[in-house]
């Protein structure tokens, strides 16, 4: 399976000629691209910069074979209009899309403020193997062997991150969610969360339009 890291949270996966995108939203330039060539479409939660509701609607219009998947928050949006091409997943779903075999996790987005109110957020394992948290630490019942790790965002909290790293025990560890951190800062990161401080896993830094095997 190849891995494509688009800008922020958004990564496109590969496997047999089919395609995959996780979380196009707003912070990232070519998401349009990204979903143009996509089969199917997975989306954590609301939060504009992980859900362009314009940009996901105007492809399930043009493309009635597109699929996307979501919380209920998200997809209800679409149900009546779209019925066949959009579905609501929840904590322990299992599904097919594109080929891949997803399994559904988690629940809520991590806390902000006790102003902001929580949204639903669904983390995907894909294929047994990688795992795209959206913005929350919670740790899926299963092993991982990739970890797309949120790096920055007004919920992240270094001692967390390390302490769900070491929770999840990935294999691979590779950065997503890096919007907010200028160069320096994500190398910064990626030194204190890897071997020789707080982790024993290095946290790879794959630059957008880059992709890797997983």
């Amino acid at each position: 399976m190849r891995l494509t890291k688009h800008a922020h949270a958004c990564v496109t996966l590969t496997k047999d000629g089919a395609r995959m995108v996780i979380d196009p939203g707003a912070f990232t330039p070519d998401a349009a691209q990204a979903v143009a060539g996509a089969a199917a479409v997975l989306i954590t939660h609301e939060h504009f910069d992980h859900f362009d509701e314009e940009l996901i609607g105007a492809a399930l219009e043009a493309r009635p074979d597109l699929r996307v998947y979501g919380p209920a928050a998200v997809v209800e949006r679409w149900t009546a209009a779209r019925r066949g091409q959009v579905t609501a997943v929840a904590a322990g779903d299992a599904f097919t899309a594109a080929g891949f075999e997803v399994t559904v996790h988690g629940d809520l987005h991590a806390a902000i403020h006790r102003d902001i109110p929580r949204v639903a957020n669904l983390g995907y394992l894909v294929d047994g193997r990688v795992y795209h948290p959206g913005d929350a630490y919670h740790v899926p019942e299963a092993p991982v062997g990739t970890l797309l790790l949120p790096a920055a965002g007004p919920w992240t909290r270094t001692g967390e991150a390390a302490d769900y790293v070491r929770a999840v025990a990935p294999g691979r560890l590779v950065q997503i969610h890096e919007a907010m951190l200028s160069e320096i800062g994500q190398q910064s990161m990626a030194r204190i969360l890897g071997p020789g401080m707080l982790t024993d896993v290095p946290l790879e830094i794959v630059p957008p339009g880059d992709s890797i095997e997983v």
